[in-house]
């Protein structure tokens, strides 16, 4: 098999506190990197902000990338503006920023360093049609790519090249990665079963 795959059910996902709420780290790049020395290239989490109003932790060497699941979230950047976000709605801002919020939420984030580049997507997957991402990196610059789904509503039927199929849950999340050089992966992301419909939040990294 010419790439890694790892699959993190719900009940498998470790959930801990921060000044705001509750966060659940997803993954994180390299695997033995500690969030709190910040010594990772990317970092992929859920957070459940349940203040009315929280100031977001400063990454300042870092960019994030938050996308809404749940609820209506005001962001307010220091010396800057405001943007509001509904539910699969996005905003990109540099960790640095100081940076709060207002509304009480469940967010996607994605944190990037130099030297990465990182996007989000929300997939809705309707009863009876497939999803076909063809990934291809011709890029020389980045060695490694990873494509990460996170089951927001639902359940989809998720294949590999064809020659692997998995099946995600509400909360379940999977990561997969390869070296650039390869020629293409293609991922195909179906409803599953009797759900007429699902939505996943996809994270595409180049590192």
């Amino acid at each position: 098999m010419s790439y890694s795959i790892k699959v993190i059910k719900k009940h498998m996902q470790i959930t801990s506190a921060w000044s705001g709420g509750t966060t659940t780290q997803l993954a994180i790049f390299p695997e033995h990197a500690e969030y709190n020395k910040r010594n990772f290239l990317w970092r992929i989490s859920t957070a459940r902000i349940q203040d009315e109003q929280s100031l977001f932790t400063s990454l300042p060497d870092f960019w994030r990338k938050l996308m809404v699941i749940e609820g209506e979230v005001i962001l307010e950047y220091e010396g800057s503006h405001q943007v509001g976000l509904k539910p699969y709605e996005q905003d990109s801002f540099s960790g640095g920023t100081v940076t709060r919020s207002m509304g009480k939420v469940t967010d996607f984030n994605l944190i990037t360093a130099a030297g990465c580049q990182g996007e989000l997507e929300a997939l809705f997957i309707k009863d009876g049609t497939t999803h076909e991402i063809e990934c291809h990196k011709e890029d020389v610059e980045f060695s490694l790519v990873t494509e990460a789904f996170y089951c927001t509503e639902g359940r989809v039927r998720y294949s590999i090249n064809e020659d692997q199929t998995l099946v995600l849950e509400k909360g379940d999340f999977c990561v997969l990665s390869w070296r650039a050089s390869l020629d293409k992966v293609t991922i195909k992301i179906s409803h599953f079963r009797n759900e007429s419909s699902a939505y996943v939040i996809r994270a595409s990294i180049v590192s």
